[in-house]
């Protein structure tokens, strides 16, 4: 992990230049490096110094935009690809050791940057790394959050909601002061990013952040106690698991009580392990549970399709379907034989 430190680099001071009509030229430090044309290529205003790469380098291209109406800004407007070298003597994968410390020395010679070594805690997310993968989770993020609320001493509850809960605008006294309830909210939504199970909680405390009552309060302390019994829960990452996508969805048919209208969920798997999850509020009503689970596995499917390129790009395309699991036969029907669908 790299990270800029101390002075900024004299390529800073092309934030700091004024407006000109006429081109600037090209920084001569990019000079040192083999520069290539890039699939990312910056417009017909840009500019880049092309220069022959060594045999057995990877290809590296970096060029800068010459705007003329407005300075670019530090770093930001430069565009950086790594190909992989076609060297015939030695194969070189993104996930060569090798590769990666060769990069990483290039980077270090050109700009002031600190090593900091393997991944262990950024940005609240705790990284546990194993032979057999990496485990993320956020409990020093959730400990701080029960510090916050007071509940460092609260009894731990089994469930983040109570069943057939039905929280509603209408019932219950209004906050005098919504400012803790909507902190609360927002700190449980960056938790997510790490918990799927509370994701459906989540979503629901949200819809009230307009104007809290005590209902949605005390439910979000009821998910504050559930965190308490499992504040080092997370996502276990396998390194050995198979590279092929699965989902699972499902609807929650008319759930909301002053729209009627049903929830999504879906969690998406690559592997053993789970890359992507979601819980929201569909946006038209639907009038029988058929239509709702279809509409989930809608959403599902456009997931599933970004992913799908998103591997593709990395170098990793799917050769197998992927298998869309959902508990709706109805929905299944109409799937694959869109005759059952009601013009």
């Amino acid at each position: 992990m790299l990270l800029p430190t101390g002075n900024p680099h004299p390529l800073a001071n092309v934030a700091a230049e004024t407006e000109s009509p006429s081109p600037r030229p090209t920084s001569p430090i990019l000079n040192q490096l083999p520069v290539t044309p890039s699939s990312l290529s910056p417009p017909s205003d840009t500019h880049s110094t092309p220069m022959s790469p060594a045999p057995n380098d990877p290809v590296i291209s970096i060029g800068r935009p010459l705007r003329t109406h407005k300075p670019p800004s530090y770093l930001k407007d430069y565009h950086v690809s790594i190909a992989r070298s076609n060297s015939s003597s030695s194969t070189r994968q993104g996930s060569n050791v090798t590769l990666l410390q060769y990069i990483k020395a290039r980077l270090c010679g050109q700009f002031h940057t600190k090593d900091l070594g393997s991944l262990k805690y950024f940005l609240g997310i705790e990284v546990a790394r194993s032979s057999r993968g990496l485990y993320l989770c956020q409990r020093k993020y959730t400990l701080d959050i029960l510090d916050d609320c007071g509940l460092t001493g609260a009894r731990p509850s089994e469930f983040p909601m109570e069943q057939n809960l039905k929280l509603s605008n209408s019932t219950g006294a209004i906050l005098s002061d919504p400012s803790p309830y909507r902190r609360l909210v927002g700190r449980l939504i960056y938790l997510t990013v790490t918990r799927p199970d509370i994701v459906h909680t989540v979503n629901i405390l949200s819809q009230f952040m307009h104007q809290p009552r005590q209902p949605h309060l005390d439910a979000a302390h009821r998910l504050i106690h559930y965190l308490k019994g499992s504040p080092g829960q997370g996502i276990f990452l396998h390194s050995q698991s198979d590279l092929v996508l699965k989902a699972f969805c499902d609807s929650d048919w008319a759930s909301c009580p002053m729209t009627r209208r049903s929830t999504t969920g879906y969690c998406i798997f690559l592997g053993s392990s789970p890359i992507s999850w979601k819980t929201k509020k569909q946006t038209t009503v639907s009038r029988s549970s058929a239509e709702a689970e279809y509409r989930s596995m809608a959403v599902a499917t456009c997931e599933l399709t970004w992913l799908s390129f998103l591997l593709r790009d990395l170098g990793m395309p799917l050769t197998t379907p992927v298998p869309l699991y959902c508990d709706n036969q109805a929905a299944l029907h109409i799937a694959a034989n869109p005759v059952f669908h009601e013009p």
